[in-house]
């Protein structure tokens, strides 16, 4: 496995879009950063050389379907009729373009199965073990880049294609969504009504969190205080709220670090 060659495959992928398009750029980025977590939470879990590189190879993939995506609907959502993670294992494997990737065909079902449970509410039934590993890996590595995303973008661009962004701070929490944060549930994408409930979609990524090691860099960065206390929150009952979603984040966290 050459992941300096993979690397070069993959620029090599990217000519055929706009890299200075902000939203093209935005991916990539993410893409590179998403390497960086899968091999820090690999290498956390004491994994061997072979399976850093497979992990670090799997990031490099995981969102070549948005690329795709961005171009038939100029939009990331994958409620739209196309899941950017299914767009991605058909372009790798039905296309066969995996194989300028990477020579040898032994890991391909690993990399599909990965790639494609990458964004699915709850990993699949049934996988091998270094199935379940990677799915999980890739997973973390994804939704810890998205809270670095979350903190660095301005709110326009955390909120792409939503109008009125600059009255978030008005606005209230859906019941279902409190209610299912702090019973510790993942916020399902078709329970968000309200800007706000987006915004609690992405701290309850941590429910979804594997590995301890995922668990300590939210906390070392302090990504809860630092996404909860970027509103301003002007409703009384939010700002409550709010205030009980943080403490119930970061005891959840504390109590995965010590378990």
């Amino acid at each position: 496995m050459d992941f300096i060659k993979a690397k070069e495959e993959f620029k090599n992928y990217l000519k055929d879009y706009d890299a200075e398009n902000s939203s093209v750029k935005l991916k990539i980025v993410h893409t590179y950063h998403v390497v960086d977590f899968s091999e820090y939470i690999a290498k956390s879990q004491g994994l061997d050389e072979e399976n850093v590189e497979l992990a670090k190879l799997i990031a490099l993939l995981h969102d070549i379907g948005r690329f795709e995506q961005l171009k038939e609907l100029n939009d990331f959502s994958d409620t739209k009729g196309i899941d950017h993670a299914d767009l991605g294992v058909e372009i790798l494997f039905n296309k066969n373009l995996i194989r300028n990737f990477i020579e040898e065909d032994k890991y391909d079902n690993i990399i599909k199965v990965a790639i494609a449970n990458h964004n699915k509410y709850k990993i699949e039934n049934e996988l091998t073990d270094l199935e379940v590993v990677h799915s999980k890996i890739i997973r973390d590595a994804d939704k810890l880049d998205n809270f670095r995303v979350k903190k660095e973008n301005d709110f326009q661009s955390n909120f792409p294609g939503s109008k009125n962004v600059e009255n978030i701070a008005y606005e209230k929490i859906s019941d279902k969504v409190y209610n299912d944060f702090m019973n510790h549930q993942c916020i399902k994408l078709i329970d968000r009504k309200t800007l706000l409930d987006f915004w609690i979609c992405i701290l309850a990524f941590i429910y979804d969190f594997n590995f301890k090691s995922s668990f300590q860099y939210i906390k070392d960065k302090n990504y809860i205080d630092i996404l909860v206390d970027k509103i301003e929150y002007k409703d009384e009952e939010t700002k409550a709220r709010m205030e009980n979603i943080r403490k119930c984040a970061k005891d959840y966290i504390d109590m995965k670090i010590e378990e």
